[in-house]
């Protein structure tokens, strides 16, 4: 599927995402909303995740891109940061930690589930599935 079509199909979830934050007042971001709602379609098979495959791989291949005004808003700031520096470097890192950690947490837990299911699956069809490590 062509990569702008790709493209089109995520930025309308983003769209879709924003104005359902805004209904409900902006408590959730629109791009979280969007999001969940694009995986919810790949999920179902609404939409066809060959139809978005494309598009995600340029858009995650190039996430230098989207830093870059966040990196640049913190660089006009520097005076700003400077003078809290070691508490914006504990914040730096301890945020990291948290997110290697999440992130350890849900890959341990999808493995889980992903074996129950094989599991389950070899049990009602008698099979025995090779399980990969």
């Amino acid at each position: 599927m062509n990569v702008f079509i790709g493209l089109f199909i995520i930025l309308a979830f983003l769209v879709i995402g924003n104005l359902l934050s805004a209904l409900l007042g902006g408590f959730i971001p629109g791009s979280v909303i969007g999001m969940l709602l694009l995986f919810l379609s790949l999920l179902t098979g609404v939409i066809k995740d060959k139809w978005v495959r494309q598009a995600a791989t340029f858009l995650t291949d190039n996430m230098m891109i989207f830093f870059m005004p966040a990196f640049m808003g913190i660089m006009d700031l520097w005076g700003v940061v400077k003078m809290d520096l070691w508490a914006w470097i504990a914040v730096l890192v301890l945020t990291t930690i948290l997110v290697m950690l999440a992130s350890g947490l849900t890959q341990t837990f999808v493995e889980r589930l992903v074996s129950r299911h094989k599991a389950a699956h070899a049990d009602k069809t008698g099979k025995i599935i090779k399980q990969e490590d």
